[in-house]
Parts: C-alpha cells; sequence; structure tokens
C-alpha cells in the first residue's frame, strides 16, 4: 500500500476499496441553501465559477471529464500536460478548471473561448490562461477512497500531487462558516461551499455538499431570442427557462453581458435550430420572437427571483457545454 494510505487514521484505512479504477465517476453536486451556519463538523471553501472536470489518469494516459462526460483535453491542454508530468500515475481527481480575473476572481464567462474547441492549438492560441483548482480525490494507487471523510481525502490529496502552473491545491476551512461567507462577498466571490467535514464522496447532488451563494448564478435553456434593435446586431434578447415536470417554463428575458463577437457566434449556433413554435408551456408575451429548439444551455446571472417567477436584472455569462437541457431546473434553496 502507497505510504500516504498507510499513514491514514485506521478508520479511514479500514474504508479502502482496493479495485481497478473505474472508467467514470459520476461527480458530487451541492444543493443550494440559504442557512449559514458556524459548524466544527462542515469544511468551507470557495466558490468557483468554472467548468466541474474530474480527471482521470492511468500510466501515461489523462482524461479530463466534464460532468456531462465529455472530453476536456482539447479545451484545457496545458492542464492535461501538468497532469501526466506528475509522478502519481493512478489517480481520479476532481475540481474546476477557471480563468481569473485582473483581481483574481473566478469568471466563467471568460473561459467562452475555450469552450467546445476540439484542437488544443487552437485553445493554446485563444491567449486564455486557464487554472485547475484540485479539490477532492476519488481514486489513489489502487484504492477507491469515496468511502473515506472528505478530511481524510483532503489529507490525501494534499500530498499525492505537487502543485504549480495550472494546478492549485483548494484550501478549505474547518469551522467558521459565517465570517468566511462575509469575506467571500466581500471579495466579489461567487460564494461558498460547505462540506460536512465526515462526509464521504456521494455520486450525485448531497445535502452533504451545500452551496452558499453571494451572487446569484445558475444555467437556463435557451428557447428562443427576439429581434434586435437600434444599434444592436445579431439579437435583441435571449428567452430563458427551466424543466419542471417535463414542461419548460419560462423565466424571463436576457438582453445584457453580450459582446459582438458572442452575438455573432450565439446567431450561428441558432440558425441550424430555429422552430415555428415555442417550445415553452406557457404563453411568451414577447414580439418579434424567434423560437429554437431547447437544446442549448446559457449561465446567466441575476438579481434575484421577481413574485412572478421572472429573472429580475438577468445577465448573460456564457454557453455551457457541461449541462443536458433536460437537468436543468429551478434551484430552491433548502
Amino acid at each position: 500500500m502507497n505510504p500516504l494510505l498507510e499513514g491514514l487514521p485506521g478508520s479511514a484505512r479500514r474504508k479502502l476499496v482496493k479495485m481497478e479504477q473505474h472508467e467514470w465517476e459520476v461527480p458530487m453536486l451541492a444543493t443550494l441553501t440559504d442557512r449559514r451556519f458556524d459548524d466544527h463538523g462542515w469544511m468551507f471553501g470557495r466558490k468557483l465559477d468554472g467548468v466541474r472536470c474530474i480527471a482521470y489518469r492511468k500510466g501515461r494516459g489523462i482524461r479530463l471529464m466534464s460532468r456531462t462526460k465529455h472530453l476536456l483535453n482539447a479545451s484545457f491542454p496545458e492542464i492535461a500536460d501538468a497532469l501526466a508530468k506528475k509522478e502519481a500515475d493512478d489517480f481520479i481527481i476532481d475540481g474546476e478548471v477557471v480563468a481569473l480575473d485582473e483581481a483574481g476572481n473566478t469568471r466563467f464567462e471568460m473561459l467562452q473561448p475555450r469552450m467546445g474547441l476540439e484542437n488544443p492549438e487552437e485553445a493554446l492560441k485563444t491567449g486564455v490562461p486557464v487554472y485547475y483548482y484540485i479539490f477532492d480525490i476519488l481514486y489513489f494507487d489502487g484504492y477507491d477512497l469515496t468511502q473515506l471523510a472528505i478530511v481524510d481525502r483532503k489529507r490525501v490529496l494534499e500530498r499525492a500531487l505537487t502543485y504549480g502552473g495550472p494546478l492549485y491545491y483548494l484550501e478549505e476551512r474547518i469551522g467558521g462558516g459565517l465570517k468566511y461567507f462575509d469575506e467571500a462577498c466581500k471579495k466579489g466571490w461567487e460564494g461558498l461551499i460547505a462540506k460536512r467535514a465526515d462526509g464521504p464522496y456521494v455520486h450525485g447532488r448531497s445535502e452533504d455538499w451545500l452551496k452558499f451563494k453571494c451572487i446569484q448564478n445558475q444555467e437556463f435553456v435557451i428557447g428562443g431570442y427576439t429581434e434586435p434593435h437600434g444599434k444592436r446586431i445579431e439579437l435583441g434578447a435571449l428567452l430563458v427557462g427551466y424543466y419542471k415536470d417535463g414542461n419548460l417554463i419560462y423565466a424571463g428575458k436576457v438582453g445584457t453581458g453580450f459582446s459582438e463577437d458572442m452575438l455573432r457566434e450565439l446567431m450561428i449556433k441558432f440558425r441550424p435550430i430555429e422552430r415555428k413554435t415555442s417550445p415553452f408551456a406557457e404563453p411568451v408575451k414577447e414580439k418579434e420572437v424567434h423560437w429554437l429548439e431547447p437544446k442549448l444551455v446559457a449561465q446567466i446571472g441575476f438579481e434575484e427571483w421577481t413574485d412572478y417567477g421572472r429573472l429580475r436584472q438577468p445577465r448573460f455569462k456564457g454557453l455551457r457545454y457541461d449541462k443536458n437541457p433536460r437537468d436543468v431546473v429551478k434551484e430552491v434553496p433548502k
């Protein structure tokens, strides 16, 4: 057994499972909450505004996988290269690929030039630096670690790899959630993730991981767009919604947050999926609308939900390629 695993407490070693590395691990997802607390039974870390990425290394092979099982190696080749150079050659790690603004804050919209690329050289030519913030480890050197408490998994993760270049170890704190949340919001972070310190890695959404959001931000399905006016090119606003009981529910229109290049790129994607009828379950009272097949997912920032179920002050942040439209639902705090 690897010395890192041998050095774990006996209670943790007994939870290790010797096995071959899996081809796919369903990622653990956090549940949105409006509760805030200071509990030393919980670990608190920065909520990142990027692309979820589970990295698999088996010998010389590296696979960077999105949460919808899309291969990301071509979009983030420098991260794949950095992991391929590590001495450890049998692991599965979990983290988030991000781009940073001048203040050091993660910004999903800055990743857009990299998204969906299939040529690593094109990704590097975008000039957008990317970083992989690694926060969990699921498998290491012949053993499944998912039944270990996260505090023990973090202990292994911190020492299993060396960090630097595009690879960062994401620090997390035990307790102090209220003060840390205030700090996060003042710094302009998206929020915090709270994790039950003794919790295993659960495949799927779990209340063992909670999201504390400073900024409202979630995915929506694009169901149409309006005509542009004035100096605006290509389109006026996106019409977006979410699924409930199999129906696409209208959430409002989004008319800000676009660059001219993004407007052109959106129209290239929209033209092949135009349709004659609305995909929304309810009537949408907008003029000069072009309807779309609900195949594209957008990341939208907004201030709050109105009493009528519409987004207040929404802004476009970019397209998501790691989310199935049918999985997009309204995030309601628990």
